[in-house]
């Protein structure tokens, strides 16, 4: 049986229901909150999806300490893609946070990089869902759009 596990932080509660919806997508996937893992969720895993808001221009603090206690190679053969929800480029405003967006990115690219360290391989291209300000709610069709990118890495 494949082993699935989708971790996520979530402030408004926008990034645990694109996390929900991608452990519905992927079938008998765990997701669970990052303050609720432990080194043993780690283990055996065939299948790994980490999601976080963007805060910042980065993951949440919590994410980033989950990368800081694994050791290099941690992750070695799985499969594993990075997602974050933030306010679209096309939607930022002011123009200031347009610019510092193109200089600093999202929390996606920091996650894969980080997955990519701890040994797994990226078998999706990270992305970001949209959310309407900073505290949201969803952009229309993102959770459906987070189901179907998934779905590709079955």
């Amino acid at each position: 049986m494949t082993q699935k596990l989708v971790i996520y932080d979530s402030v408004f509660g926008n990034t645990e229901k694109i996390a929900q919806g991608i452990g519905e997508a992927l079938g008998d996937a765990r997701v669970k909150s990052v303050k609720e893992v432990n080194s043993s969720d780690l283990e055996d895993l065939d299948i790994l999806i980490i999601g976080s808001p963007t805060r910042g221009f980065r993951p949440t603090p919590v994410i980033m300490n989950l990368f800081k206690n694994l050791p290099d190679k941690a992750l070695f053969r799985v499969k594993a893609a990075a997602f974050d929800t933030r306010i679209p480029l096309e939607k930022a405003e002011p123009g200031f946070l347009r610019f510092m967006i193109k200089i600093f990115g999202y929390a996606d690219e920091k996650i894969a990089k980080k997955l990519e360290k701890a040994g797994a391989y990226l078998a999706l291209k990270s992305t970001g869902f949209g959310v309407k300000g900073t505290e949201g709610p969803l952009e229309d069709g993102e959770l459906e759009r987070a189901k179907n990118w998934v779905s590709t890495i079955l």
